[in-house]
């Protein structure tokens, strides 16, 4: 059985990370899912591995549908292009995954916030904040026609400790915020808004930046408490499945609940306990 057969979701930056496995978790479950982002086959992003069509190359190869549509979603006609053609082709939308984050591009920087660049604020709230923000516009329309739908915003969230980057920090927590906003305008419509947290993923970037991969990821101590990102892409497509997850609309959750509640694994086996800074 595939619980969510007949579903249409949009996961957007999935190219790779938690996009990627959320987009591949909902596609295994029997959604046909739209999978947008900036890296395509020959023409990724700053060359990082995994494109759009990798993504949906992954869902067929689990039986199941996707399709991949090239969008940045710092610019709002290509935004609005997207939904409009979800809505030509399917006729509706029932899951919103507002998963990109183009502040990628900025890598790793610490320092005080006085030090740091004004720049992050741009980056982070244009291709973070303001890009889901921008999504939400154009798709609540067509997700209002639904008589139920959902929307997930991806974050990171730990019991609100200070994650220690002051841009990073401002912006995830602008998304935790947009969720709940949303949670209570659209509660009447039926539709459940959720930020949902992931814990210390190993992301092709972060393997990257770490010198490893997923064969050797053991042998480093600073991934030890790491989890892929299919276990937050598997609470995702829990709450998916949930016919009563109206009564989570407005919560931020991590992925380490989902999984006690849910009973499910990392694709390890693992159980990971939520993570805590």
């Amino acid at each position: 059985m595939k619980p969510l057969t007949g579903k249409v979701a949009l996961v957007t930056g999935g190219s790779r990370g938690a996009g990627r496995a959320i987009a591949v978790e909902l596609g295994k479950a029997g959604a046909t899912v739209y999978v947008t982002g900036r890296s395509t086959k020959g023409n990724s992003t700053n060359n990082w591995p995994g494109t759009i069509d990798d993504t949906v190359k992954q869902i067929e190869a689990y039986g199941g549908k996707g399709i991949a549509i090239r969008c940045d979603h710092r610019n709002d006609s290509e935004t609005e292009a997207v939904i409009q053609q979800v809505r030509k082709e399917q006729g509706k939308l029932d899951i919103l995954i507002n998963n990109v984050w183009g502040a990628h591009d900025l890598g790793v920087e610490g320092g005080a916030f006085w030090e740091l660049p004004l720049e992050h604020w741009d980056t982070m709230f244009t291709a973070g904040v303001r890009a889901q923000l921008a999504t939400n516009h154009f798709a609540i329309p067509l997700l209002r026609e639904n008589t139920q739908a959902l929307i997930i915003h991806t974050t990171f969230w730990d019991d609100n400790k200070y994650t220690g980057q002051f841009y990073y920090d401002l912006a995830k927590n602008a998304l935790i915020r947009m969720a709940y906003s949303l949670s209570i305008e659209l509660q009447q419509d039926n539709i459940a808004v959720l930020a949902v947290s992931p814990g210390f993923m190993r992301t092709e970037l972060v393997l990257k930046h770490h010198g490893s991969d997923e064969e050797h990821w053991q042998e480093s101590e600073e991934l030890r408490f790491t989890e892929t990102p299919y276990y937050v892409g598997r609470g995702i497509a829990a709450l998916a499945k949930d016919p009563d997850v109206m009564k989570k609309t407005g919560l931020v959750l991590k992925a380490g609940d989902l999984a006690k509640e849910y009973q499910f694994t990392d694709i390890d086996g693992r159980y990971i306990p939520p993570f805590s800074i």
